[in-house]
């Protein structure tokens, strides 16, 4: 039974570690996915590995190739968009939600997310700055109430961490998403449902912007190809 309880957060591992490599562009768009590779370095067995990649290829992070092999699919501009309105309208659901019934819980404990995003910001690490944009919208949806919430999203954030991830490290000044958040936080903390389902939209939607000009942008010097 151990076992079994277990290996849902081995292959969660797996996929994680995996996702942290394309994003932070170890793995590039096209690049070979070879299972027997990854489940050494990571010091694993071949089936939860195989696992993870199957996981990725249904969420559209990978794609088959001619000869069973996987590659990292390349970034749609056209998708993306269309993920981010999508992403908007649930977004601004939550943050409304969040407002009515999660003020409280938002005034105390937000501030730390606030600064841990900050922190994360300031070290320039890709992979920190994603966990914590990902850890403050998970304390949001959570706080709204709604159950459906973080499942209906969840498909899509494994994608939208490698458009973030790809994006993060072309440009060398992102934005400044931790001051947008503290005024999201701010009226979640004072029950305003409607500005913060506002603050949301706006925010989700700028980020598609900011998201769709960066992959138009060249890679940086030395990233992989």
């Amino acid at each position: 039974m151990k076992l079994l309880a277990n290996q849902p957060n081995l292959v969660d591992q797996v996929r994680d570690a995996i996702l942290e490599e394309i994003a932070s562009g170890t793995l590039a768009p096209g690049e070979r996915v070879v299972q027997e590779r990854i489940a050494e370095s990571l010091g694993v067995s071949r089936q939860p590995v195989q696992q993870a990649l199957a996981l990725l290829l249904s969420q559209g992070v990978l794609r088959d190739a001619p000869g069973r092999r996987l590659i990292v699919a390349p970034l749609d501009a056209d998708y993306v968009r269309q993920m981010y309105d999508m992403r908007a309208v649930i977004e601004g659901l939550a943050f409304r939600e969040a407002a009515r019934h999660g003020a409280e819980r938002a005034a105390k404990q937000g501030p730390a997310l606030i600064e841990a995003g900050r922190r994360a910001a300031a070290s320039g690490s890709v992979p920190k700055m994603i966990a914590a944009d990902m850890k403050f919208h998970a304390f949001i949806h959570e706080l709204s109430g709604n159950p459906l919430v973080a499942p209906t999203l969840a498909p899509h954030l494994t994608y939208m961490q490698r458009v973030m991830g790809q994006v993060l490290l072309r440009d060398h000044k992102p934005r400044d998403v931790w001051n947008e958040h503290e005024k999201m936080l701010t009226a979640i903390a004072k029950g305003r449902a409607d500005e913060a389902e506002r603050l949301a939209r706006d925010h989700i939607l700028m980020a598609a912007e900011f998201m769709i000009a960066g992959l138009a942008a060249e890679p940086p010097a030395g990233a992989s190809k």
